[in-house]
């Protein structure tokens, strides 16, 4: 063997030896021996497992997170419906003329949503001044029907009605209904315009929580089909002293904190699948405009005054011939409810009463009509008012001790309530003995009195058969609070009975509170005398000291 073919069997010899060495010491060390390519489809260990969302590459970004993409959808529903019912609303004009308008006004924080009224100045100082105000309303018929408030429209002498396309139309009022605050227009189709009807849902459907949109002409025409969203505050709102309202009134309000403000009333409050579930009424606010309280009339106690208002041009009601108020826990403990729920009966609205007649007395609970239940005054008008005069219903009511009975009572066509006479001043206890008699009366009824004698039927106005004793003051602090009233500007409380036996003197209604065992709950019958009294008298609940 050569030399040379020596030198290559050594360097080949070394080759090998420093390979087995590599894999040696590869091996000790433990290196892997697949390539980073491989090793994403190698199958782990149970010890190796790791979260997936470590081993698996991110998807693209799409620019949303889940959250940003429910609002998204959320968004996109409310421009849908926006787009859907726009073309529905109106903007309405209406022009009075002075000798039409009504010198009502609201309390202070209580505004409707009429617009602003513009007063156009007469050249003749003898001609009438005219006024023109603004207010929306929704089409619900492509035969030209729209629905707006009551007062948008009440005494007007000429209305206007322009689309969101721009088009005007000279409208006629086909009927009002002030008790609902509730009112039909209407314009005459065209063949060049088409008429979108808003589509009604159901307020007794909606539950407080609902996103709501509201969709009007707030501060007149210059904002004209403004969209604002909100929620339902509250369900079932009543009590609200709007102007002209009276004990026939029916107030049912939807409360929402959706932004509208004057201009938007008889504008829709639409849920979320673009349904007409109110329409715009009114607002609390101080100053005027949106606070975050507004209120609209339920669709569903709409429609029902709507297909009167079409088909009669007036709402004909039935009624039980009774005044009422809703009950409280005194109501309950007293005729032994498991719940305050219920309405109080507190005086016959006149002697042919059907309820009279039937059996009923002052200070029952009504609990249901024709078995369904009855928990708040508005939701009774509504069970009874539209039903026709001459039907009978079912009427259950809770008397004392627990006492439960059902009456057939047949309804009769709803008559207004007469006014009694103006109120006065109140008076003090002319004597020391007068003021330790009072003390009693004070002590544990929590409210001072005098009695109606002729001197004080002359200062405050009484009829002169009036016979009991007059209120003059409620302890803040005492049983009486907010459930009885001191003299005011809106009539006198007079007490005439306790527990059904007459009060005619301080002395009778001393000796009544003697006999009385403390804590025990008391029915007073009051007498309400005042201007703008609507209900003459009522039962009052007082648990006594």
């Amino acid at each position: 063997m050569s030399i040379r073919s020596l030198n290559w069997l050594k360097f080949g010899g070394l080759v090998g030896l420093a390979f087995a060495l590599g894999l040696m010491f590869a091996g000790l060390l433990d290196l892997p021996t697949t390539s980073l390519a491989q090793s994403r489809t190698k199958k782990p260990e149970a010890s190796e497992v790791i979260p997936a969302a470590a081993t698996q590459p991110r998807p693209a970004s799409t620019g949303r997170t889940p959250a940003a993409a429910s609002l998204v959808s959320l968004s996109d529903a409310f421009a849908e419906v926006a787009d859907q019912v726009r073309p529905s609303v109106v903007y309405i004009r209406a022009r009075r003329t002075e000798r039409e308008l009504t010198q009502q006004r609201l309390p202070r924080g209580l505004e409707e949503f009429f617009g602003t009224p513009r007063r156009r100045n007469s050249a003749q100082p003898n001609e009438p001044q005219v006024e023109q105000g603004s207010g929306s309303g929704f089409i619900v018929s492509d035969q030209g029907y729209i629905l707006t408030n009551n007062h948008v429209v009440d005494g007007a002498d000429e209305v206007t009605v322009r689309l969101l396309d721009r088009h005007e139309f000279k409208a006629k009022v086909v009927g009002t209904d002030a008790s609902t605050d509730v009112a039909v227009i209407k314009i005459e189709p065209r063949n060049d315009v088409r008429l979108t009807a808003a589509a009604l849902g159901s307020s007794n459907a909606a539950r407080v929580g609902e996103w709501v949109l509201a969709v009007g002409n707030p501060l007149s025409e210059n904002l004209s089909f403004t969209v604002t969203s909100g929620i339902i505050s509250a369900k079932g709102r009543g009590r609200l002293p709007l102007p002209g309202a009276t004990n026939l009134s029916i107030q049912d309000f939807i409360q929402t904190d959706a932004a509208i403000n004057r201009g938007n009333s008889g504008g829709p409050l639409l849920n979320v699948r673009g349904e007409v579930i109110g329409i715009n009424s009114a607002i609390y606010s101080p100053t005027g405009v949106s606070a975050g309280y507004a209120f609209a009339v339920p669709i569903d106690l709409a429609r029902q005054v709507m297909d009167q208002l079409i088909a009669k041009g007036k709402v004909e009601r039935a009624a039980l011939g009774v005044s009422v108020a809703e009950a409280n826990a005194n109501d309950a403990e007293a005729v032994g409810l498991d719940e305050i729920s219920g309405v109080r009966l507190e005086a016959f609205s006149n002697d042919d009463s059907p309820a009279k007649a039937a059996g009923l007395q002052p200070g029952d609970i009504i609990v249901s009509i024709d078995g369904q239940k009855v928990e708040y005054v508005a939701q009774l008008q509504q069970l009874v008012a539209f039903r026709k005069p001459g039907e009978i219903v079912k009427v259950e009511v809770a008397r004392n001790n627990g006492v439960r009975k059902t009456f057939n009572i047949r309804l009769q066509a709803q008559q207004p309530v007469t006014q009694l006479a103006r109120g006065g001043d109140e008076e003090e206890p002319e004597n020391e003995e007068a003021r330790e008699n009072a003390s009693l009366v004070r002590d544990r009824l929590g409210v001072s009195v005098t009695t109606v004698n002729s001197q004080v039927v002359e200062e405050l106005n009484l009829p002169a058969s009036t016979r009991g004793v007059v209120i003059q003051s409620v302890d803040p602090y005492g049983p009486a609070d907010g459930l009885l009233t001191p003299p005011s500007q809106f009539g006198v409380e007079i007490i005439t009975g306790y527990d059904g036996k007459p009060i005619r003197t301080e002395a009778d209604l001393r000796a009544a509170i003697r006999a009385t065992r403390p804590g025990a709950i008391v029915s007073l019958s009051i007498a309400v005398a005042g201007e703008n009294v609507q209900t003459p008298t009522r039962i009052v609940r007082v648990k006594v000291k």
